[in-house]
């Protein structure tokens, strides 16, 4: 009886060590501390499908966050902007062999530009590959809509942060000079938890 018991208490606790999530989560390792994500695999299958290759694939290791975007004289437990990171300063040779994404614009997803989004930045529509951003405080005009960027197709939103929100501010509250850190905030990597 004493061995059907401490076995299943073996199998509790290895349980119990394992997390099972609906969606995958990657885990964004900084200097600053880790920001937990969860990618919306079933709302954008080809944005989060390319993210996700790309983790698999190792491009995040050493990569960085290089831009920010803050509002001017507020208190920064009040900032909304966001921060922008990938391998574009750190593997631009490789950035630039990478094909662009299929463009799944919010009105495709439903997901919407809140405080914690992880999205694919672009430049114009099939452009988006391993540069992103995590929004801080809600971005309505990244949505799809007549206002938002040029084309109007908005930013391929594909997950959110769920841990480490107070890693992301910490990290947006660098020094910068415009829209680029003073110093670049190293990324050593992401990976699937």
């Amino acid at each position: 009886m004493n061995k059907i018991i401490i076995l299943i208490l073996a199998i509790f606790l290895i349980s119990c060590g394992h997390k099972k999530y609906p969606y995958p989560h990657v885990v964004i390792n900084t200097a600053f501390g880790e920001i937990e994500v969860e990618i919306f695999t079933e709302k954008a299958p080809k944005t989060a499908a390319a993210f996700l290759e790309y983790v698999d694939s190792g491009y995040y290791k050493n990569s960085s966050f290089y831009r920010v975007l803050t509002n001017e004289n507020v208190p920064a437990e009040y900032n909304r902007g966001l921060i922008q990171g990938g391998i574009y300063t750190t593997n631009n040779k490789q950035l630039q062999k990478i094909p662009g994404i299929i463009h799944e614009p919010t009105t495709q997803t439903g997901l919407l530009h809140t405080s914690g989004t992880i999205s694919l930045a672009k430049t114009t529509p099939g452009t988006a590959s391993t540069e992103f951003f995590i929004c801080i405080g809600d971005q309505p005009q990244f949505n799809s809509n007549a206002s938002a960027a040029v084309d109007g197709l908005g930013f391929a939103a594909f997950g959110r942060v769920v841990n480490g929100m107070d890693i992301v501010r910490k990290i947006q509250n660098n020094p910068s000079r415009g829209e680029s850190f003073n110093h670049e905030i190293k990324i050593s990597s992401i990976e699937r938890l």
